[in-house]
């Protein structure tokens, strides 16, 4: 069985898509692959056959996996009410309305659940792609996650560290990113991906080496800036075939299979 974490260095630099393109390519290569993050925020949600509700990030997902979108792909899902307050939706429905600082509570509770939700998906699944949310960074909420270092250690799960060069600034997050996570976590993190490059790869290659340089991580690739339409079957081999291009898929296989 394999599994592998794409974690981000902040929100919004692609976890969600990098995570449907390896369903898809895990797919297209003969395997068994679910989609997964235990946790989600949004109230762009999904109603499965079941009733049960659901990020649309995993509904991609699964998708990509060639699956029917299921409420175990994220089996805990935040709906924002406005004035700090949240509906808390487990495995599909709703569980709690709460404050943030209540969830904060909440999560205690709910790791053993996820350990075991996980191993049975091992045993059902060839791979688990997982995807955490935000930063693994967020040193002030590290005590009782449940979605990024928390969730890959729940699990011991190989992370591959993903950040945005759009915005600016990406060798900056992935070192911060690494400076700030704890020293028996930092062994987790097995490779990068630079997401969203615009222009002459040549000139980001000095970057690229100097980068593996102070972090001791390869880089697994460098993806193209691209915006896709992922709603049918072609929107999404398209995406699959452009993350093959880009990024090593070897050195990925490796981390998946612990080899």
């Amino acid at each position: 069985m394999g599994k592998l974490m794409i974690q981000g260095t902040g929100s919004s630099v692609g976890k969600s898509i990098i995570v449907a393109a390896l369903c898809r390519i895990l797919k297209q290569d003969g395997y068994s692959v679910c989609p997964y993050k235990s946790q989600n925020m949004g109230l762009n949600t999904y109603i499965t056959k079941e009733g049960k509700e659901m990020s649309m990030s995993q509904v991609v997902q699964a998708y990509a996996a060639g699956l029917e979108p299921d409420s175990y792909m994220n089996p805990i899902l935040l709906k924002p009410l406005g004035d700090k307050r949240c509906h808390v939706i487990v495995n599909g429905k709703l569980y709690a309305d709460t404050t943030a600082m209540g969830y904060h509570d909440l999560k205690l509770k709910f790791s053993q659940m996820l350990k075991e939700d996980f191993n049975k998906l091992e045993e059902k699944f060839d791979v688990i792609i997982m995807e955490g949310a935000g930063s693994p960074a967020e040193i002030n909420l590290r005590d009782r996650d449940i979605v990024n270092m928390g969730m890959a250690e729940l699990v011991d799960a190989p992370v591959v560290l993903v950040g945005d060069i759009d915005k600016g600034g990406v060798f900056a997050s992935l070192a911060g990113t690494m400076l700030l996570l704890k020293e028996e976590e930092k062994p987790r993190v097995r490779a990068t991906i630079i997401n969203k490059f615009r222009g002459d790869i040549k000139l980001l290659e000095p970057g690229l080496t100097m980068i593996e340089d102070i972090i001791k991580i390869p880089n697994a690739g460098v993806l193209p800036y691209f915006d896709f339409d992922l709603e049918d079957e072609d929107g999404i081999n398209r995406l699959a075939d452009l993350v093959r291009d880009n990024i090593d898929m070897d050195a990925i296989y490796k981390i998946i299979f612990n080899q």
